[in-house]
Protein backbone atom coordinates (compact mmCIF):
# COMPACT_ATOMS: atom_id res chain seq x y z
CA UNK A 1 0.00 0.00 0.00
CA UNK A 2 1.18 3.54 -0.82
CA UNK A 3 0.43 6.00 1.42
CA UNK A 4 0.42 9.52 0.28
CA UNK A 5 0.74 12.08 3.37
CA UNK A 6 2.27 15.33 2.91
CA UNK A 7 3.70 17.68 5.75
CA UNK A 8 2.02 21.15 4.72
CA UNK A 9 4.31 23.92 3.32
CA UNK A 10 2.81 26.40 1.24
CA UNK A 11 6.28 26.95 -0.26
CA UNK A 12 5.21 27.30 -4.38
CA UNK A 13 1.52 26.88 -3.69
CA UNK A 14 -0.41 29.96 -5.18
CA UNK A 15 -4.08 30.70 -4.01
CA UNK A 16 -7.09 32.18 -4.75
CA UNK A 17 -9.36 33.89 -1.93
CA UNK A 18 -12.84 34.67 -2.66
CA UNK A 19 -14.10 36.84 0.21
CA UNK A 20 -18.27 37.48 0.71
CA UNK A 21 -18.95 41.73 1.35
CA UNK A 22 -22.42 40.15 2.70
CA UNK A 23 -21.56 39.78 6.85
CA UNK A 24 -18.38 41.15 5.92
CA UNK A 25 -17.38 41.55 9.91
CA UNK A 26 -17.50 37.84 9.89
CA UNK A 27 -15.99 37.85 6.69
CA UNK A 28 -12.77 39.71 8.06
CA UNK A 29 -12.33 37.82 10.72
CA UNK A 30 -12.12 34.80 8.85
CA UNK A 31 -9.86 36.04 6.50
CA UNK A 32 -7.40 37.08 9.22
CA UNK A 33 -7.25 33.47 10.38
CA UNK A 34 -6.68 32.25 6.88
CA UNK A 35 -3.79 34.80 6.05
CA UNK A 36 -2.24 34.13 9.38
CA UNK A 37 -1.83 30.75 8.76
CA UNK A 38 -0.84 30.85 5.07
CA UNK A 39 1.86 32.74 5.97
CA UNK A 40 2.68 30.56 8.94
CA UNK A 41 2.92 27.34 5.78
CA UNK A 42 4.85 29.38 4.00
CA UNK A 43 2.40 30.90 1.61
CA UNK A 44 4.24 34.17 -0.05
CA UNK A 45 2.27 37.16 0.08
CA UNK A 46 3.20 37.69 -3.85
CA UNK A 47 1.06 34.19 -4.51
CA UNK A 48 -1.80 35.14 -3.01
CA UNK A 49 -5.05 37.19 -4.75
CA UNK A 50 -8.41 37.87 -3.02
CA UNK A 51 -11.30 39.48 -4.86
CA UNK A 52 -14.20 40.31 -3.11
CA UNK A 53 -18.21 39.54 -4.38
CA UNK A 54 -21.27 40.50 -2.80
CA UNK A 55 -22.21 37.66 -1.14
CA UNK A 56 -22.02 33.95 -0.75
CA UNK A 57 -24.34 32.95 -4.05
CA UNK A 58 -21.76 34.94 -6.36
CA UNK A 59 -18.59 32.98 -4.84
CA UNK A 60 -19.15 30.09 -7.08
CA UNK A 61 -18.48 32.07 -10.25
CA UNK A 62 -15.54 34.07 -8.40
CA UNK A 63 -14.53 30.55 -7.90
CA UNK A 64 -14.32 29.41 -11.32
CA UNK A 65 -12.64 32.42 -13.02
CA UNK A 66 -10.04 31.89 -10.83
CA UNK A 67 -9.78 28.26 -11.23
CA UNK A 68 -9.98 28.68 -14.80
CA UNK A 69 -7.32 31.50 -14.92
CA UNK A 70 -4.77 28.18 -13.96
CA UNK A 71 -2.81 30.85 -11.88
CA UNK A 72 -3.72 29.29 -8.30
CA UNK A 73 -3.38 25.86 -7.16
CA UNK A 74 -6.28 25.97 -4.63
CA UNK A 75 -9.37 28.90 -3.99
CA UNK A 76 -10.79 29.56 -0.55
CA UNK A 77 -14.28 30.74 -0.52
CA UNK A 78 -14.72 32.60 2.92
CA UNK A 79 -18.37 33.90 4.08
CA UNK A 80 -20.87 33.54 6.28
CA UNK A 81 -24.77 32.87 5.93
CA UNK A 82 -27.09 33.35 8.59
CA UNK A 83 -30.25 31.56 8.94
CA UNK A 84 -32.74 33.97 9.32
CA UNK A 85 -36.98 34.27 9.50
CA UNK A 86 -37.12 33.56 5.57
CA UNK A 87 -36.26 30.74 3.65
CA UNK A 88 -33.42 32.95 1.69
CA UNK A 89 -30.82 31.16 3.86
CA UNK A 90 -31.72 27.22 2.75
CA UNK A 91 -31.62 29.05 -1.44
CA UNK A 92 -27.93 30.50 -0.49
CA UNK A 93 -25.83 28.40 1.16
CA UNK A 94 -27.00 25.20 -0.71
CA UNK A 95 -26.58 26.81 -3.91
CA UNK A 96 -23.54 28.02 -2.55
CA UNK A 97 -21.85 24.83 -1.52
CA UNK A 98 -23.39 23.17 -4.56
CA UNK A 99 -21.78 25.61 -6.93
CA UNK A 100 -18.56 25.30 -5.27
CA UNK A 101 -18.77 21.66 -4.92
CA UNK A 102 -18.99 21.90 -8.76
CA UNK A 103 -16.53 24.15 -9.46
CA UNK A 104 -13.96 22.07 -7.61
CA UNK A 105 -14.58 18.93 -9.98
CA UNK A 106 -15.15 20.74 -12.94
CA UNK A 107 -11.70 22.10 -12.71
CA UNK A 108 -9.77 19.79 -10.70
CA UNK A 109 -8.58 22.95 -8.40
CA UNK A 110 -9.33 22.55 -4.84
CA UNK A 111 -11.89 24.70 -3.97
CA UNK A 112 -12.46 25.07 -0.08
CA UNK A 113 -15.52 25.72 1.05
CA UNK A 114 -15.52 28.73 4.15
CA UNK A 115 -18.54 29.79 4.06
CA UNK A 116 -19.96 29.33 7.47
CA UNK A 117 -23.75 28.79 7.51
CA UNK A 118 -25.04 28.90 10.96
CA UNK A 119 -28.31 29.42 13.24
CA UNK A 120 -27.19 32.88 14.13
CA UNK A 121 -24.37 35.91 14.50
CA UNK A 122 -23.00 34.53 17.65
CA UNK A 123 -22.24 31.42 16.08
CA UNK A 124 -20.89 32.94 13.33
CA UNK A 125 -18.50 35.10 15.61
CA UNK A 126 -17.29 32.00 17.48
CA UNK A 127 -16.57 29.85 14.72
CA UNK A 128 -14.63 32.80 12.60
CA UNK A 129 -13.17 34.06 15.22
CA UNK A 130 -8.88 33.52 15.33
CA UNK A 131 -8.41 32.95 19.00
CA UNK A 132 -11.75 30.33 19.01
CA UNK A 133 -12.80 28.70 15.95
CA UNK A 134 -10.77 30.01 13.88
CA UNK A 135 -12.14 28.24 10.79
CA UNK A 136 -10.59 30.37 8.01
CA UNK A 137 -7.06 28.83 9.38
CA UNK A 138 -8.55 25.66 9.15
CA UNK A 139 -9.51 26.98 5.40
CA UNK A 140 -5.34 27.54 4.75
CA UNK A 141 -4.91 24.12 5.94
CA UNK A 142 -7.49 22.22 3.79
CA UNK A 143 -5.97 24.38 0.67
CA UNK A 144 -2.62 23.96 0.99
CA UNK A 145 -3.06 20.30 1.71
CA UNK A 146 -5.67 19.55 -1.40
CA UNK A 147 -3.42 21.48 -3.60
CA UNK A 148 -0.37 18.98 -2.66
CA UNK A 149 -2.20 16.35 -3.57
CA UNK A 150 -3.71 17.65 -6.84
CA UNK A 151 0.12 19.02 -7.56
CA UNK A 152 1.95 16.04 -6.25
CA UNK A 153 0.31 12.74 -5.66
CA UNK A 154 -0.92 10.77 -8.68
Amino acid sequence: MKELNFPLNGDGIRIGIVACRFNDAITHQLLEGTLARLKKFEVKDEDIDLVWVAGAFEAPLAAKSFADSKKVNAVICLGAVIRGETPHFDYVAGEASAGIMRVSLDTGVPVIFGILTTEDYAQALERAAVKSGDKGGDCAEAAIEMAQIVKDSF
